[in-house]
């Protein structure tokens, strides 16, 4: 059997991946993934790691020490370069900052991190969610004491490797005019998803992949999310005419997104 991106798998991979239409979902860690993804293919990732906020994920601990939680996200965002084609971009949807567990600026730091590493910062996204009715946390009330000064907003960073202006792949955009206009403002304002509804403790809209997809990339590039969790960007991908590929290292999320994914996409007609 052949995949999407043209290496043979084996027949204990085979236990572990899922096909649907120009989808591929392997049930794996990002880190542990040499057997199954052996040269660069990837044209554009877009992703959200785990935050590291204590969020209750059947395999990940998301509670680790804020060195050891750099460190993790130094290996993995090396491994989607070294998986990167020379024109891949990168869109890393990430917190601006957190304070559970201590003050940290999240936000800049991976985004120094994914700097060193070799990917070359382009811009930041603003996503406002706008869910600032939610927050609990006010520090010292109306004093000048301890103020507890919260955005209510995640960023989307987009990065690319070697060169930014694509020469490579398809060269055919589907963006209209309206949505080139509306993505390229650096303020995107949508809503979130609902954990209960998907199923998933962290699951992000589909707008936010559907916006990154169409700006960033042509109709049959390989977009690539490491951590697939409920699989939305890998279904907009194969909406958008795109490949989708993904990494999910719970069996548990790798299950719901193989139910989601042949859901949502039905027979190929009916994606078409």
């Amino acid at each position: 059997m052949f995949g999407l991106i043209g290496r043979i798998i084996n027949i204990e991979q085979q236990q572990k991946v899922f096909h649907h239409h120009s989808v591929e979902l392997y049930q794996t860690d990002i880190l542990q993934s040499d057997g199954i993804f052996s040269f660069p293919f990837i044209d554009l990732i877009v992703t959200s790691p785990p935050y590291n906020v204590g969020i209750n994920y059947s395999s990940n601990n998301d509670e680790l020490s804020y060195a050891d939680y750099v460190h993790f996200s130094r290996q993995w965002m090396e491994k989607c370069f070294v998986l990167s084609r020379p024109q891949a971009r990168f869109c890393l949807n990430i917190p601006l900052d957190k304070n559970k567990g201590g003050h940290q600026s999240v936000g800049a730091d991976l985004t120094n991190i994914a700097k060193n590493i070799g990917w070359q910062y382009k811009t930041t996204i603003i996503w406002n969610e706008g869910n600032i009715s939610k927050r609990t946390a006010w520090g010292s009330w109306k004093s000048a004491s301890a103020p507890c000064v919260i955005a209510p907003v995640e960023l989307i960073v987009v990065f690319y490797k070697d060169q930014w202006k694509k020469t490579s792949g398809t060269k055919e955009s589907d963006i209209a005019k309206d949505e080139f206009m509306a993505y390229t403002n650096g303020l995107w304002t949508f809503n979130g998803e609902s954990k209960k509804r998907i199923g998933h403790p962290a699951p992000f809209p589909k707008e936010l992949p559907y916006r990154c997809i169409k700006l960033f990339s042509y109709i049959g590039d390989i977009v690539f999310d490491p951590f697939a969790g409920s699989g939305t960007t890998l279904i907009v991908a194969e909406k958008l005419k795109r490949k989708g590929v993904g990494t999910e290292i719970d069996v548990d999320y790798f299950n719901l997104a193989k139910k989601r994914i042949k859901k949502e996409l039905g027979s190929l007609l009916s994606v078409l």
